[in-house]
């Protein structure tokens, strides 16, 4: 049985502070803004944080309330923008067949900014990871699945599968849960992955979450050992599912939290799409992250 309520308040106490202002990166595929935090010390890993639809990165950035934490491991945060003229409600366009591919669309946008922050601070070797919510969550899917070599974990927050729809139309219904599941190439290998999702959530349905975790699991290797604990935090439960692989090292954590929305679990009030209840999705995230980058 896990109690996550000390390790998750001090979370939602703590106020964001806006640190730069908004940059550009521009590259063959498009460019985007984004809104960059650097650590003083040498930095010892790269967070990217992929916003929901309607949200903005100082938004999204406020509701996580991650970028303090992230700081003091020696970890700079990268909140990419969605640009109204791509898409009209800030969405991550996860579900357009052009935004699925390595090589094109917002998939190279990304991949390319992560890989030009990684390299102009100085970022060690597989310590670049990404984490989004919703929309931003279902890119972060295929982020992990098109840019291996570049991220080397996977957080989704009420995000949807890699495939999961093509098109509007699809989107709509992969959200209720009936997604036109489609084959195609993937990642090779296992990219660690945590998800997080909530019972309630009506407008990605839970089982979103765990086609996911099933996904990333398929491309593991290898005998896999399951650890499934139960516990509470600031007033909901959840179960939480992590899967090993043979050497004991993490493939895959699943949270399901009772009660949950489409809202970041354990979030700061301060942003939109939050619940202040729940396990810090926060703190799990960068300890899931630290976890499979050896950081002691």
């Amino acid at each position: 049985m896990l109690d996550q309520t000390a390790a998750s308040a001090p979370w939602q106490q703590r106020p964001h502070k806006p640190r730069t202002g908004r940059l550009t990166y521009s590259c063959d595929a498009g460019s985007r803004a984004y809104v960059l935090h650097v650590p003083t010390a040498p930095v010892q890993g790269l967070l990217m944080m992929l916003h929901g639809c309607t949200q903005t990165p100082e938004d999204f950035a406020a509701g996580t309330n991650i970028v303090d934490s992230a700081l003091a491991l020696g970890w700079a945060v990268v909140f990419p923008a969605q640009s109204r003229g791509d898409n009209a409600q800030s969405c991550w366009n996860w579900f357009s067949g052009a935004d699925q591919q390595r090589d094109r669309g917002e998939p190279a946008i990304l991949a390319g900014l992560a890989r030009e922050l990684a390299m102009k601070h100085g970022v060690p070797k597989n310590r670049t990871f990404v984490a989004g919510l919703s929309a931003g969550g279902a890119m972060a899917v295929i982020l992990g699945e098109t840019y291996p070599d570049v991220f080397s974990g996977v957080a989704v927050h009420s995000g949807l599968p890699y495939g999961s729809a093509r098109g509007v139309n699809e989107a709509f219904a992969a959200m209720t849960g009936n997604p036109a599941r489609r084959s195609g190439k993937t990642r090779t290998a296992a990219v660690p992955t945590i998800v997080f999702h909530g019972t309630a959530d009506r407008t990605v349905v839970a089982a979103n979450g765990g086609q996911i975790i099933a996904d990333s699991l398929a491309k593991a290797e290898g005998q896999q050992t399951q650890i499934v604990q139960t516990g509470s935090a600031q007033g909901k439960s959840f179960t939480q599912t992590a899967t090993l692989a043979t050497d004991g090292s993490p493939l895959t954590e699943h949270w399901e939290i009772d009660g949950l929305g489409h809202a970041w679990s354990g979030g700061n009030p301060a942003g939109s799409h939050t619940d202040a209840n729940g396990p810090s999705a926060s703190a799990e995230i960068l300890r899931f992250f630290t976890d499979i980058s050896g950081e002691v």
